[in-house]
C-alpha cells in the first residue's frame, strides 16, 4: 500500500470513529446502529460488557446521559480490512444526575464492510 493510501484510509477510519463519538454526545441511537456492527461489545470501564442492543438501550431510557465529548488523542494501526483505534477523550455525562467529567481511553476494532468501516468492538477505561 502506498504511504497516501495509508494515510488515506486511517482517516476514513478516524472519520467512522467520530461519526461515533458524535451520534453518542447526541444520543443518536439510530446513528450508532447505523454504525456498529450487530455483534458489536461495549466493556466499559467497570468490565461489565454489554451487547449493541443493551448499550443503546440504555441510551434510549437515559441511564447514562451524554452531554459532550472532546477528542484528545486518536492513533490507528490498519491492517487489510480491519483496524484497531485507541482514542482518548474527556466525556462529560450525567449517569446520577450530577454532570462529571470522564477521561476514557476507547480501543476500538473496526472492520470494512463494503465502503464502511464498521466497529465491531470497543473497551473503555479510564485514564
Amino acid at each position: 500500500m502506498n504511504p497516501s493510501a495509508d494515510v488515506s484510509t486511517r482517516m476514513e477510519v478516524i472519520d467512522a470513529y467520530r461519526a461515533h463519538l458524535h451520534a453518542m454526545a447526541d444520543g443518536d441511537t439510530v446513528a450508532l446502529d447505523a454504525l456498529l456492527d450487530d455483534g458489536f461489545t461495549l466493556t466499559q470501564p467497570t468490565g461489565d460488557r454489554q451487547a449493541k442492543a443493551e448499550w443503546l438501550a440504555d441510551l434510549r431510557a437515559a441511564t447514562f446521559v451524554p452531554l459532550g465529548i472532546e477528542e484528545k488523542t486518536v492513533t490507528v494501526v490498519v491492517d487489510g480490512d480491519t483496524a484497531r483505534l485507541v482514542g482518548r477523550v474527556i466525556a462529560r455525562a450525567t449517569g446520577d444526575g450530577a454532570p462529571e467529567d470522564r477521561r476514557l481511553q476507547l480501543t476500538m476494532d473496526y472492520a470494512r464492510v463494503r465502503d464502511s468501516w464498521i466497529a465491531l468492538r470497543a473497551v473503555a477505561r479510564s485514564w
